[in-house]
């Protein structure tokens, strides 16, 4: 988090404002790319065992993982760990998971930059509507200075 907070800050000109709000907020609650490993690896562990996946389980899976990645901590390994809660869901054995411990460190660091540029990319949206509503504010203030309005 705090490489992210000064890349914002200092390489993209986010302003601190919205910097130190999005990216905390962004570092628990958006994990994109824990979802689409759970996911991903859900459907190869079904495809591995067998298991045939209809629509309402493949809906399923698709919600599971969402409402499992934004509970999962950011830690390295954590996202294997609550893979077992998904593929419960569909049906698969726990044990299935020892097929994708041995890639996880190397995924692991792909789920990291997923979610590293998902939050940058929401600084700098916010980041654009903070400017829009300062300058706007700036404008309305100088307005009312000039007309010698009271504020």
């Amino acid at each position: 988090m705090p490489l992210t907070l000064k890349t914002a800050e200092e390489k993209m000109n986010i302003n601190p404002t919205v910097s130190r709000f999005i990216i905390p907020v962004g570092v628990s609650l958006n994990m994109d790319g824990t979802a689409v490993f759970q996911a991903i690896a859900t459907l190869f562990l079904a495809q591995v065992y067998g298991i045939q996946l209809d629509t309402p389980s493949i809906i399923i899976i698709i919600v599971t993982t969402i409402l499992a990645s934004i509970g999962t901590p950011s830690a390295p390994g954590a996202g294997v760990i609550v893979l077992g809660s998904v593929l419960a869901t569909i049906g698969i054995p726990i044990t299935a998971i020892a097929l994708i411990i041995g890639v996880d460190r190397l995924l692991g660091m792909f789920r990291t930059s997923i979610n590293v540029m998902g939050d940058l990319v929401t600084c700098n949206v916010f980041n654009r509507f903070y400017k829009k509503t300062s300058t706007a504010k700036r404008l309305e203030t100088d307005y009312k200075d000039m007309a010698g309005l009271e504020n």
